[in-house]
């Protein structure tokens, strides 16, 4: 089957969802091999990248972009998560079945984070979660005891 340049000729279950991790401090490089760090994240599919972030309204959090090109953010890696079978206008009503979870204002460090969207967002398109350590800080933090807390949160201060 020949295809132009401009329409996809992906096979269904054939189109990857990528995870684009990014690095939120330069501590980050060092964090990293210790299985620690402070990231951002956002989920590729169809050649778009959609992430969560915060703002001061009861709108969606999620937004869309150029793959790999997260504004304030220093691009670390790439990491396949899985294939889907959905196409473009399915992976959307997926980001806007979500998008009813993810408000602006909702958006938590701790609990509710981008690195919690992809997770969601990549379990419902590929039936696979994102690694474990792209959000391990939070969830030290939100399950830690209110002195491994203290600690964590002095670090992520001095990571920051």
């Amino acid at each position: 089957m020949l295809c132009r340049k401009t329409s996809s000729c992906e096979v269904a279950g054939s189109v990857p969802v990528y995870l684009n991790v990014y690095d939120l401090t330069p501590i980050n490089g060092y964090a990293y091999w210790f299985g620690l760090g402070v990231y951002h994240s956002g989920v590729q599919v169809h050649g778009v990248e959609y992430a969560f972030g915060a703002h001061e309204y009861s709108t969606t959090g999620i937004f869309e972009g150029e793959p790999k090109q997260c504004d304030g953010f220093t691009f670390r890696k790439t990491i396949l998560i899985g294939k889907t079978e959905l196409g473009p206008a399915e992976v959307r009503t997926v980001m806007e079945e979500l998008a009813e979870h993810y408000k602006g204002n909702a958006y938590n460090l701790i609990t509710k984070n981008c690195n919690h969207f992809c997770n969601d967002a990549c379990i419902r398109l590929t039936g696979n979660p994102i690694p474990s350590w792209v959000n391990r800080l939070a969830r030290i933090v939100k399950h830690g005891s209110c002195v491994n807390s203290l600690k964590v949160s002095s670090a992520i201060v001095f990571f920051l």
